[in-house]
This record gives structure tokens, C-alpha cells and sequence, in this order.
């Protein structure tokens, strides 16, 4: 006997050891891939669930939640319900709301060898397979039993590539005595987790002994844990009717393949109604209900889950109040406590004790409704005082210029405290920059986005209405080159301003940089003058009401962490009426950038814009600034200063050295040349600010072609240009396109 046991174990660990290293199986062995084999045989137990009691989401088709589909319930509803499952159908014996299913199923596999040893056919449902249903073979519940003499079945999960498995063999009289079917005859084993498809491997091991030769029939079921058990006296196998033995399958459930958090999303779809809740199957993915604390009956249908009267249960030494989901106990007239049986109950109180309880809840009232008195009259003034500041900063104004412009409204109103808070209380720390209209402070919301917040200064009305001009023309544009207008805050004593963050500052501030080691490269000067020149052409043509800027220069250029530009500062700019050219206006702007022929005639146009951007363009040819006196008195402004350069012919005197010397001289001539156009003294010699933008937009695509076919890497360069009196002017620049600013971000295209 021991012989064989020692046999017996060498057998299986080889037989593990084979299907673990993909080696080939024994001929005779039975192979069935994902799926499970059953049958739908009849079983003697008592049967108590019929149609009439399947509970939601169970039921007949269009009747059941999609997936709990029965049948066998059309005409009498005192029928017994089945289910389907790969085109066999199993009796159902049990249902519960608590996620799991009983079925009555036979045996697995049947397969019987005759005296010559060759197998017949083995004999089974077909196999069917759960992966599209919500039912899982439970793992916990059922195990897998064997009955016959000297089999190896191993059992894999699909899913987990987990195998389980025994092994069974007998003694010449085919008879085991072993009540706890653990290898004589029978064995069982535990599932290899939840089985929704399985691979399964039925060997005949014909080694053992010889038994198989007189004792030939063997099967394999799907059982609970708890109801295959040998009888007192054993199985004899050669009278084994297998056909006839059938047993209880448990399934558990779940509603769909996603968690509640998710589920919820879904409103249509999401199977716990009201008064119920969601919990996720600890098993598998999915998520089943359950009724509510305080409820009972059915989650899944609608008004399943009705309230459970607490007060039948006589938990209250008092009253007992029923609530919904809960109850309440109260102590009758003359005495305290909480009421119940299980708290303090209920005991008498002295009168003192009421007469100072009663003053105890005057005086409480009283002061509540003080309280509530101050807080109302806190409010009135907080709306009052919010009114009249909405008014000073000038809100009413700002709505009928909005609706006048078919505007609804500015995208976001903020709060005072919002603002503070994101700005520290507007502590020093976050001041980006103050110029003559107000501070801006970096900010940071709630939600940890970055804002500049604009905290102007409103001294009269007209800087009320360059304030309100800002708001009504940022409301209009949306351009990848202007900065946006995130909202404001009007209801403060001082009006708000919320824009995106810009974090690279001004183009003013990157062009006058005294530090040697970080200068802006030609690149980027082209792209930023394109990106501008893009923005103003678009606020001139494209918006829904042509807009003049009216203050064009650098320091208005921001650079974004990609060094994009973002045209800013809307104060003083004006909408153009379709039907008209020109405005007369109040002179303004800024000093060095002003039109000399809008500063002459009150003229405001288009053109007025070019001429600006032309000293911009005047500044990122030669690094200097608009007004500088450190120039001789009569070229004291860039602009004189670069024509006369230009029409004397003596312009790469002028340019800056870094610039000279990366790009093309075929390149400083086509932008200095528009530059001079932007620069004519007469409105209608300049070209438009769409011109311009193609214009330069040409330069740049010819730039990176020429990039594109090797000029990728500048070397140091030494850049020598003879001035017209004969002199030799040179400027060394040590530089690389890969340096500093580049070693930090990507150009952007």
C-alpha cells in the first residue's frame, strides 16, 4: 500500500512538472479549453423557487436587468425558472440578493475504458463559457470533486494561469471506505480562484494498478463544498450510475464590470436604486447593492427598499418616533434622558431644574436671534457696500458695453476673498510689476493655477473707462497671441483683474538684459515679431469689431515658458466701427512709440499700430532703447535714429553685434526694410499690419529651411562691418544656438 501511495505522489509531481514546462500529455488525456461542461439533469431535492418568486434584476427578457435573463417563465408562474448557459439550461434552486445563484448541474466529464483499454467517448454537456455573463464558478464555495479509479485532473484558471488539481486510485476491488474522499477512489480539490473559463486536463493514469481494467468509469463534477460525501459503506464503481448523481453548482453574481465609483457616473445604467447602496464584489470586478441602514427588501428594484419600522421592536422606554432609515426616542413631560433602553432612559426633573432649563433656552433663543439679526445686518451692508463699489469701478458702465457689443458677459467674476487669499493678501513678495494704472501680483487659486491678478488704480473717470475699455475689448478676442482674460472683481474698492500667468516678463526686459551670458538669439526674434505682428493683425482684421491698440511696445510683449508671444495691456485701445477708417481722439500712448502723425492730426488708425511695431522691430534689430540720451541729441529717438542709418546706408553699424553676427545679411536687409516702411511718417506709405505679419512669417520659413539643410549650429563668430567714414567697426560675441536659453526649452513651431 505504501508502495503505491510513494507511486502515486512521484506520478503527480511529474505530471505537475510536465504541464508546467509545456512538455506533451499523456494520449489518453481529455482536453477542454475555456469553458465549463455541464448538464442541465434533474436533481430529488425539494424544489421551492418558482417564477413567481425570482426576484429583479432576475427575470424574463425585457423584463431583467441586461445579463440576469431566465426562461422557462412564459405561461405559468408557477413554473420552474431555468437558466441558460452556452446552450444548455440548468434548474435553478436558489437565488440570492446577496450575489450568488444555485444551479442543478451533473457531472462534468464521463469517460469509461473497456477491457481492451481504449476510452470511449466521453460524455458531458458541451462546454459553455461565463466570460460574458455576470456569473463567476465561486471558488470559495465549490470544489472540484473526482470519482473512478487512478485519474490525474488538473484544472487551470484562464485568467490567473493558476492550476489545482488531484489525483484518485483504488485497490483491486474498486472500493474505498475513505468517507473523506481524499485519493481512494475520490478526491476533491479547491477552484484555482474565481473561474470564469477554465483549461481542464483529465488523464487516465494507467500505472497505478489494473483496476482500471475492471473498474473503467470515472467523472468529474463541479460541486458546494458540502454536499458530495461517500456514503458509510463507500461507492463500488462498477455499479456507479453516474449519469443519474447530480449536485448543486454555486455561482456568484455581479451588476456589470466596473466599480460603484465609477457605476455611479452612469445614471442610466447604475442598478441601485433609492434607498440603497453600492458596494464593489470582493472577488471580481463588479459592484452589487444593498438596502440602506434602516431598510430592507429588494436594492435593485425601484421602491425596493422600504423603511423598517424600529418602534415594532419596542427599543424606547418613551415615545418611540419612526423615521425614515432610523427612529427616535423622546422622555415624556417632567423628565430627561435620551429615551432608550439601551442609553440613559428617561428619569424625573426637580422643577428648578425646568424653570433654569426654560431661562437657560430664553436666554438661548435670545442670543441666536441676535446673532442671526447682527448677521443679517452684516450682510445687508457687505451687499450694499458690494453695490456701491460695483458701481464706483464702473459695473453698470462695463454691462451696457457688453451687451451693446452682443458680449453676455466677462467669462469669470472672482470674489474679494478668492483674490486675497490667492495672493497672499496682496503681499509684496507677489508684485510682478506697477506702472501708472496699477499693480499686478502673481496668484495662485484654489485650484492651483497660476494668475496675474491686475489691481488698478481708479483715480478719475477716465481711468475708469480705460479700465472698462480693457475688460470689453479682452472679452472680444481670442487669439493664441493675445493674453487672456480669465475675469474680474468689481464688488472691491479697488477693481480686479484676472489674466494667465506670463512667467518669462517683458520682450523690453530680454532685449536691454546686461547680462552678456544670456541675450536673445535671432530666432527667437524673428518668432516673437511674427507671433506679435500675427496678434495686432488679428485684432485689426479678424476680431468681431476692428480694434486699434494704441500702445505698442515691448514692455506690452509677454513671453510665456516657451518664449510665445502674448500681446497685453488693452487700456487704451479703441474698437474701429466697420463703416469707418479713423478715430479723433484724446493724444495717447507711450513716448518714443507714438505716431508722429496720429500726434499731429488726433487721427487714430490702423497704420498707427505699424508704426509702433515698427520700433519694435527698430529695438530687436539693435538692442537699444526708444529714448536714450546716451545717443546724440538729434537721434535721441530710435526711430530717427535707425531711417537715417537705413538711408544713409550705414546700417549694420547700427544692428546689434549678436544679431550681426548670426543672421544672414540677406536677412537684416528684408526685415530692416519692412522696418523702414513701418517707420514712414506718412500713415499711408506703411504697409498694413497683415503685410507685416506675412512678411515676416516668409522671413521665418525661409530661416528654418535654411536651418533644415546644415546651418543647424552657429560657431563662434567674429563679425567686422566698415562703416561709410572708412573705419573698422567689430564686435566679438562667443555664442551658441544650444546655450543657455536653449539648453532650457524647444523652439517652439
Amino acid at each position: 500500500m505504501l508502495s503505491k501511495i510513494y507511486l502515486f505522489l512521484l506520478y503527480f509531481i511529474l505530471a505537475c512538472t510536465q504541464l508546467s514546462s509545456s512538455s506533451s500529455i499523456n494520449s489518453s488525456a481529455l482536453s477542454v479549453d475555456r469553458g465549463f461542461i455541464g448538464t442541465g439533469g434533474s436533481v430529488s431535492s425539494n424544489q421551492t423557487l418558482t417564477c413567481d418568486t425570482v426576484p429583479y434584476p432576475f427575470g424574463s427578457a425585457g423584463i431583467a436587468f441586461p445579463g440576469f435573463e431566465i426562461i422557462g417563465c412564459t405561461y405559468e408562474e408557477t413554473s420552474t425558472p431555468l437558466l441558460s448557459l452556452s446552450n444548455n439550461t440548468y434548474r435553478i434552486q436558489e437565488i440570492s440578493l446577496q450575489g450568488y445563484i444555485t444551479i442543478v448541474a451533473g457531472p462534468i466529464h464521463k469517460r469509461c475504458f473497456g477491457a481492451n483499454g481504449i476510452g470511449t467517448d466521453p460524455k458531458g454537456s458541451e462546454q459553455f463559457n461565463l466570460a460574458k455573463t455576470p456569473f463567476t464558478l465561486s471558488y470559495q464555495y465549490n470544489m472540484l470533486t473526482v470519482v473512478g479509479c487512478n485519474n490525474l485532473v488538473l484544472i487551470t484558471n484562464q485568467d490567473t494561469k493558476l492550476t489545482s488539481g488531484c489525483v484518485t486510485f483504488c485497490d483491486l476491488q474498486g472500493m474505498f471506505s475513505d468517507r473523506s474522499c481524499s485519493g481512494l477512489g475520490c478526491c476533491q480539490a479547491t477552484l484555482p480562484g474565481p473561474l470564469k473559463s477554465f483549461d481542464l486536463n483529465f488523464t487516465q493514469i494507467s500505472i497505478l494498478n489494473s483496476s482500471m481494467n475492471t473498474f473503467n468509469c470515472s467523472a468529474l463534477y463541479f460541486g458546494r463544498r458540502d454536499d458530495f460525501q461517500p456514503d458509510q459503506s463507500g461507492f463500488l464503481f462498477q455499479n456507479l450510475d453516474i449519469d443519474d448523481y447530480n449536485n448543486l453548482i454555486h455561482l456568484d453574481w455581479v451588476i456589470g464590470t466596473e466599480s460603484c465609483k465609477v457605476a455611479r457616473n452612469n445614471i442610466g445604467s447604475f442598478a441601485c436604486k433609492n434607498n440603497s447602496e453600492c458596494y464593489n464584489s470582493a472577488s471580481v470586478t463588479g459592484y452589487l447593492c444593498k438596502c440602506s441602514q434602516g431598510y430592507k427588501g429588494n436594492p435593485y428594484a425601484n421602491d425596493g427598499c422600504t423603511d423598517i419600522d424600529e418602534c415594532l421592536s419596542d427599543p424606547c422606554v418613551g415615545h418611540c418616533f419612526n423615521l425614515p432609515g432610523s427612529y427616535a426616542c423622546s422622555c415624556p413631560t417632567g423628565m430627561t434622558g435620551d429615551g432608550t433602553k439601551g442609553g440613559s432612559g428617561c428619569k424625573r426633573v426637580f422643577q428648578l431644574g425646568v424653570a433654569l432649563g426654560a431661562g437657560i433656552g430664553v436666554l438661548f433663543i435670545l442670543v441666536i436671534l441676535s446673532s442671526f439679526s447682527y448677521w443679517g445686518f452684516q450682510k445687508r451692508k457687505k451687499i450694499k457696500m458690494r453695490s456701491q463699489f460695483f458701481r464706483q469701478n464702473g459695473g453698470y458702465l462695463l454691462q451696457q458695453r457688453l451687451a451693446s457689443q452682443g458680449i453676455d458677459s466677462v467669462k469669470k467674476i472672482f470674489t474679494e476673498n478668492e483674490l486675497a487669499k490667492a495672493t497672499e493678501n496682496y503681499s509684496e513678495n507677489n508684485i510682478l510689476g506697477q506702472g501708472g494704472y496699477g499693480t499686478v501680483y502673481k496668484g495662485t487659486l484654489s485650484d492651483l493655477k497660476v494668475v496675474a491678478i491686475k489691481k488698478s488704480i481708479i483715480e478719475n473717470e477716465n481711468q475708469i473707462e480705460q479700465f472698462i475699455n480693457e475688460i470689453t475689448i479682452l472679452s472680444q478676442i481670442n487669439h493664441r497671441n493675445v493674453v487672456k482674460l480669465l475675469g474680474c472683481c468689481l464688488e472691491t474698492p479697488v477693481p480686479l483683474l484676472v489674466y494667465e500667468f506670463i512667467p518669462n516678463g517683458t520682450l523690453l526686459h530680454l532685449i536691454q538684459s546686461q547680462n552678456s551670458e544670456f541675450y536673445l538669439p535671432w530666432d527667437y526674434r524673428l518668432r516673437i515679431s511674427a507671433e506679435a505682428a500675427r496678434a495686432i493683425a488679428y485684432l485689426h482684421s479678424a476680431a468681431s469689431f476692428p480694434i486699434i491698440h494704441r500702445d505698442i511696445k515691448s514692455s506690452n510683449i509677454l513671453l510665456d515658458e516657451n518664449f510665445i508671444a502674448k500681446v497685453s495691456d488693452f487700456g487704451v485701445s479703441r474698437s474701429v466701427p466697420f463703416n469707418k477708417t479713423h478715430l479723433t481722439t484724446l493724444i495717447q500712448g507711450t513716448f518714443g512709440y507714438l505716431d508722429p502723425e496720429y500726434f499731429q492730426t488726433s487721427l487714430l488708425t490702423e497704420k498707427s499700430d505699424v508704426y509702433s511695431f515698427g520700433v519694435v522691430l527698430a529695438e530687436l534689430l539693435t538692442g537699444e532703447k526708444p529714448i536714450s540720451f546716451a545717443r546724440s541729441e538729434e537721434f535721441h529717438n530710435l526711430a530717427i535714429y535707425f531711417t537715417a542709418a537705413f538711408d544713409e546706408n550705414r546700417l549694420l553699424q547700427v544692428i546689434d553685434c549678436p544679431v550681426a553676427g548670426e543672421a544672414e545679411a540677406e536677412e537684416l536687409y528684408v526685415i530692416a526694410h519692412l522696418t523702414r516702411r513701418c517707420l514712414n511718417t506718412k500713415g499711408e506709405e506703411r504697409p498694413t499690419m497683415k503685410e507685416v505679419a506675412i512678411e515676416l512669417e516668409a522671413l521665418r520659413r525661409m530661416r528654418n529651411q535654411q536651418r533644415q539643410r546644415g546651418n543647424a549650429e552657429m560657431e563662434p563668430l567674429l563679425v567686422t562691418v566698415k562703416a561709410t567714414n572708412s573705419e573698422t567697426v567689430e564686435c566679438t560675441k562667443q555664442y551658441s544656438l544650444e546655450g543657455h536659453m536653449l539648453s532650457s526649452m524647444d523652439l517652439p513651431r
